[in-house]
């Protein structure tokens, strides 16, 4: 089962982004690799089925022999040839080694199912990090950009104060250091944008088209309140259902290794147990190949066999030890898949619960700043402060103003890793669950 793109990943309201996701569930190189597994998980189920049904096998054989006259009766040697085909054979399953086996081999390949839509599931999440995270980078860049032109403006017009004589040459040079700090960030942030394209390539494993990109006002709801999100999540219902919690692919892998591990008990306790081969074969044989197919020359052969292990030295009783170990190893690594879950999941909600409260403050801040920045600058451009209180006030605006970047886009992958450690569900889904849950 993979992930059902049509409703699965509405939550992601930016078109392009679902495009991105597409492309990298189509040319990801790790989730080739978790498909080439299941494919892999496939075929050893298919053989281990095979060892149910009996094993037919045909065998033609040709036997030329000479008898050395002093050996034959007659006192003549004497040339033979013989000409033989045959069907053959069977072993009976008494113990369940084959079927433990076989119940082992079909929770292994279950497991790679899960364990692919375990490595979807992050992908999913991965790619939609890397997207959030350019178009957070691309918003500082313009900021840094922005800030720049603004400080050079603000720079030539101290230049030709100080040209006039209206202002000092210390009031010069500090202008000119915040313009090499914003040249600074420009550059730095240039250079991230970058590294971010590059990451984000080869989570899709492929050059990602230039109109699918991220741009610097994507994560600016405050051009399109609200509808501008682009990952959205319906309220989360309370009280969560832990049922949908266990439909998270690592914790369901998890529990097919578990089955796989107490069908490899079973298997290992059977080969205790003596062994019944039957061996039977149904054939023709000849002295002449002409006359191979020929009438009452029908030959069969019936041969049970009993191995009954006497003294192995203790490898059977250890091997059991050996299964039974694995089965309580599986067992504490599907309690801790469990406990992750819960973990995650409840970190997340209590993150989620303050965003909005945390996005509204720090919008409010940078209000502020900008606010306190513009009286400071008028206030030095009457004589009444000094630069060093504009100095101040840039800083704090420009501070401000990065920490909301980083908040929007912590927001987002907030809704993003929800999504993710609910195993990819919808929460429409999860209100459902509730729903049937609760009595009428």
């Amino acid at each position: 089962a993979g992930l059902q793109l049509a409703s699965s990943l509405q939550w992601l309201q930016s078109p392009q982004l679902r495009e991105v996701v597409a492309l990298a569930l189509t040319h990801n190189r790790d989730l080739r690799v978790a498909v080439e597994n299941i494919e892999k998980a496939r075929a050893q189920y298919g053989i281990s089925r095979a060892d149910l049904l009996p094993t037919v096998n045909a065998q033609a054989q040709a036997n030329r022999a000479r008898t050395a006259a002093d050996l034959n009766a007659s006192g003549r040697s004497t040339l033979t040839t013989q000409y033989t085909a045959q069907l053959a054979s069977y072993e009976a399953d008494l113990w369940g080694r084959i079927r433990n086996l076989n119940e082992a081999a079909l929770q292994q390949f279950l497991q790679s199912q899960d364990m692919r839509r375990n490595v979807q599931l992050g992908l999913v999440a991965d790619v939609a990090t890397a997207w959030l995270n350019l178009a957070a980078d691309q918003a500082r860049l313009q900021l840094a950009e922005d800030t720049l032109q603004a400080r050079l403006k603000s720079y030539e017009l101290t230049r030709r104060m100080k040209e006039l004589g209206s202002t000092s040459g210390l009031v010069l040079a500090q202008n000119q250091t915040t313009v090499d700090t914003a040249r600074g960030d420009v550059a730095s942030y240039t250079s991230q944008v970058q590294r971010d394209r590059n990451a984000l390539q080869l989570l899709v494993g492929g050059p990602v088209p230039a109109a699918l990109l991220p741009d610097a006002r994507t994560l600016d709801l405050d051009s399109t309140p609200r509808q501008g999100t682009v990952a959205a999540l319906l309220p989360v219902p309370a009280p969560l259902p832990s049922a949908v919690l266990l439909q998270r692919p690592d914790v369901q892998a998890a529990e097919r290794n578990l089955r796989a591990m107490n069908a490899n008990i079973g298997a290992a306790r059977a080969a205790m147990f003596p062994t019944i081969s039957l061996t039977a074969s149904v054939g023709t044989g000849s002295t002449d190949l002409d006359r191979l197919f020929g009438s009452n020359n029908g030959t069969w052969s019936f041969v049970p066999l009993v191995r009954l292990p006497i003294f192995d030295a203790g490898r059977n009783s250890a091997n059991v030890q050996v299964a039974q170990s694995n089965q309580r190893i599986a067992l504490a690594q599907y309690d801790k898949a469990v406990q992750a879950a819960f973990k995650e999941t409840a970190d997340v909600l209590a993150d989620r619960a303050q965003w909005q409260q945390r996005l509204d403050a720090q919008a409010s801040m940078v209000e502020a700043t900008q606010k306190a920045f513009d009286l400071s600058n008028a206030r030095f451009k009457a004589g009444v402060d000094n630069y060093l209180t504009v100095l101040d006030a840039q800083r704090s605006l420009y501070t401000a103003q990065q920490t909301l970047i980083g908040l929007r886009l912590s927001e987002q992958i907030n809704r993003v890793t929800l999504w993710k450690v609910l195993g990819g569900e919808d929460l429409a889904a999860a209100q459902q669950q509730l729903a049937v849950a609760k009595p009428d």
